[in-house]
């Protein structure tokens, strides 16, 4: 019931908000609740263990296939206790003065009830259920809380994301009725025996439905105007969460489902990831809205993700699984530090901002914070990101070595539009109109600065992420028939990244 728990608080507190006048102190409080629960989970949680751990279930729709089956393994509890932190975060950073607040805080705590659901469904069609619930809210908070542009690129985010559903869906259904008694649970599909050609049709069809929410190029035209037109706290959600749910379900319905089709596909999917990487760092380096540079600077890293998951060994799966949590982490906080600086300055132009790590802005610490962001989204050691690379380049170079030398390549890419965005927006003359900006509120500091905190504090100590999922790394790496189990632990791995 702990499970369900999780899932219904952001639901029933949505229902609250919607119903009577809410407030950021009341959406705080609901989206916290969940955190606690996590805690106890995790504490109570065994590493050891790669099978699914507390298991709830019961028959919805039989006739359909249709049940409430939950359960948690490593991934689950990493991507569930990640989206239980940036709900929270999102909150905390959005505007005092937000209009409609109580609309605003529901539908952040819908779209997490709903990511909450899709996380740790162990039924296929519940998965697409919660997968599909998504949709609405973030369709809102785009338009009503957006910039001008906010409805077209809405429109634009809910046309992809329903060829998304229509892919991910047709698969899942040939899955359920190919399975022999027909089923939609995973517990079941495990065992399903397909021919290697049948296999690879269907994980086309999940590679493309997920590769439009991860985004992947050429699937990820939605993804500049949605990042770049939201608010910040809804691009933390877009950025920091959502796109987590295509790569789950590469993880979870791809890979762990169809080994032999995987193997099969596995070389174009390297091959992809570092293209994905180059083409992601030469976009960002082009763009003069720091939005949109880190929009597309996660496509970037989304193709380290599929670089680590081509290859499949239990090192470079590992490091895709802490890549995720390090993803959503840096990302939530420039999109976090980019909405302080767009309401204080009044604009996201490198061409206009100069200058802000200059105590006379009044931005020094915001200033620090991105500094530290683009440190770690460019691998810096020390830091939560580089110690997710640098497992995944350790994992995949022994399968795919081309592609993980470009994809090594894209990390000084990563570094170079980084260093543009610093050096245009943090220092330079002060030789605008504007001298002075409006001093930050207090509480402004605090989601960067919980941010700012793990990302340093799992850079130092990465095994306390590592530790969760490596025993389903190891599990599933184990079923890809053409790629041996390494010899070296993923500890030794861990130690190696940090020893200066």
């Amino acid at each position: 019931m702990l499970l369900s728990a999780v899932i219904a608080i952001p639901f029933l507190g949505a229902l609250v908000l919607f119903l009577r006048s809410g407030s950021r102190r009341l959406a705080l409080a609901i989206a916290g609740i969940p955190l606690v629960l996590l805690v106890w989970l995790v504490t109570h949680f065994d590493p050891q263990q790669s099978g699914i751990q507390y298991q709830t279930y019961w028959e919805w729709i039989p006739q359909i296939g249709l049940n409430y089956s939950l359960g948690l393994d490593g991934i689950s509890l990493l991507m569930v206790g990640l989206n239980a932190l940036l709900t929270f975060i999102a909150i905390l950073s959005a505007e005092a003065a937000i209009k409609r607040p109580a609309l605003f805080y529901g539908l952040i705590l819908l779209t997490s009830g709903a990511v909450h659901g899709a996380f740790l469904s162990q039924n296929l069609l519940l998965f697409f259920l919660f997968y599909e619930l998504v949709l609405i809210p973030m369709y809102l908070l785009i338009c009503i809380w957006g910039s001008a542009r906010g409805d077209y690129a809405g429109i634009k985010f809910l046309i992809y994301t329903a060829v998304s559903s229509i892919l991910v869906l047709g698969a899942f259904l040939a899955i359920g009725w190919l399975a022999d008694p027909h089923s939609f649970e995973l517990s079941q599909l495990h065992d399903l025996a397909l021919d290697p050609q049948t296999q690879t049709l269907v994980l086309v069809a999940l590679i493309l439905g997920f590769g439009i929410k991860m985004p992947l190029i050429p699937l990820h035209t939605w993804l500049p105007d949605a990042y770049g037109e939201s608010s910040g706290p809804v691009a933390i959600l877009l950025g920091g969460i959502l796109s987590k749910l295509g790569i789950y379900g590469l993880l979870r319905f791809g890979l762990d489902l169809w080994p032999e089709g995987w193997a099969t596909v596995a070389g174009i999917l390297a091959g992809w990831g570092a293209v994905c990487v180059l083409a992601g760092a030469l976009a960002a380096i082009a763009q003069t809205d720091i939005q949109r540079m880190v929009a597309y600077s996660s496509i970037g890293h989304m193709g380290y993700i599929l670089l680590g998951m081509a290859a499949a060994t239990p090192v470079s799966l590992t490091g895709v699984m802490l890549q995720m949590v390090s993803h959503g982490l840096i990302l939530a906080l420039l999109f976090n530090l980019v909405g302080i600086i767009e309401r204080i300055v009044g604009s996201r132009d490198l061409n206009v901002l100069n200058g802000l790590l200059n105590p006379i802005r009044g931005l020094p610490a915001i200033s620090a914070l991105l500094i530290l962001a683009g440190m770690a989204s460019a691998g810096i050691p020390g830091l939560v990101g580089f110690v997710a690379e640098f497992l995944i380049f350790q994992g995949s170079y022994s399968i795919f070595p081309l592609a993980t030398l470009i994809a090594i390549l894209g990390t000084g890419l990563t570094a170079v539009y980084f260093v543009i965005l610093l050096n245009r927006t943090c220092f330079g003359k002060l030789d605008n109109h504007t001298a002075y900006y409006p001093l930050i509120q207090t509480w402004e500091r605090i989601p960067g600065l919980i941010l700012a905190g793990l990302i340093i504090w799992f850079g130092i100590q990465p095994m306390s992420l590592v530790q969760l999922p490596q025993s389903l790394a190891f599990d599933m790496a184990g079923k890809v028939a053409q790629v041996q189990q390494e010899p070296i632990l993923v500890a030794e791995i861990v130690d190696l990244a940090k020893t200066p």
